[in-house]
């Protein structure tokens, strides 16, 4: 069942994406090269808890950290270490997620680790991209396979693929809420958009194909070719007017 937010709910869900904001604002400051994914948990965590919330992920069906930190290959659910440590030329997805008085934000972002090549680049400015696509077909009435048709179309036609088998999702009081929203689809199909759905849209973008498999820690999921993978993500309620993005400042 789609949930449909009350004006209480949302500002408390505005809360909680400001939360995630900053956080994610914090990495673009920080990332670079030497530093170990430990030290962005520690990061992340000072600042949530700093803020009145506290982490969405951690504990979450046993997952043990604050944040998801993916190098490279790694397409989500990365587990922070003190022995995964950034160098010059990676790519590191950092997923956040803040709990603020019951209600959850949630939002991804993919940084370069020092200089990157060209098509490395161009691999996170297209994930970007496809999440800003998937945001323009946000609107009310519009239904719920526009969003996810317009992330793949956007993707595929710059020549890249959308990871298949994780999806963007419903989110409120619950970090994964109905619906589902895969990153791949057809136009005019599922659920009409109506103000006051709570979405989390975040396309995962590979160079290569887009099988995956996880890794023996249980979580890590990479790309079953070894290839580079993206991630963003934002959270966003449905309006009357233009999609309202909860985890930007």
């Amino acid at each position: 069942m789609i949930v449909l937010k009350s004006s209480h709910e949302l500002a408390l869900m505005r809360q909680a994406g400001r939360i995630v904001a900053q956080v994610l604002e914090r990495f673009r400051e920080v990332v670079r090269p030497g530093i170990s994914t430990l030290d962005l948990e520690r990061i992340a965590s000072h600042i949530i808890e700093r803020e009145g919330a506290i982490p969405s992920f951690k504990g979450y069906r046993g997952f043990p950290a604050a944040i998801c930190a993916s190098i490279n290959e790694e397409i989500v659910h990365g587990i922070p270490s003190p022995e995964r440590v950034l160098e010059e030329g990676d790519i590191i997805s950092l997923d956040v997620g803040a709990i603020y008085r019951g209600y959850h934000g949630d939002a991804a972002i993919t940084l370069p680790v020092g200089q990157v090549d060209g098509e490395v680049q161009r691999l996170l400015q297209v994930t970007q991209g496809a999440l800003e696509a998937g945001i323009a077909q946000s609107y009310a009435g519009k239904r719920l396979g526009d969003i996810s048709a317009a992330i793949q179309r956007y993707v595929e036609n710059r020549g890249f693929n959308v990871v298949r088998e994780y999806t963007g999702h419903g989110i409120g009081q619950e970090m994964h809420e109905d619906p589902q929203i895969p990153n791949f689809g057809q136009p005019n199909r599922g659920p009409r958009l109506r103000p006051g759905m709570t979405f989390a849209l975040e396309p995962m973008v590979m160079m290569g194909d887009w099988r995956t498999r996880t890794l023996s820690d249980g979580w890590t999921v990479v790309t079953a070719d070894g290839s580079l993978s993206a991630h963003f993500e934002h959270t966003l309620v449905v309006t009357n007017g233009e999609p309202e993005i909860l985890t930007k400042l």
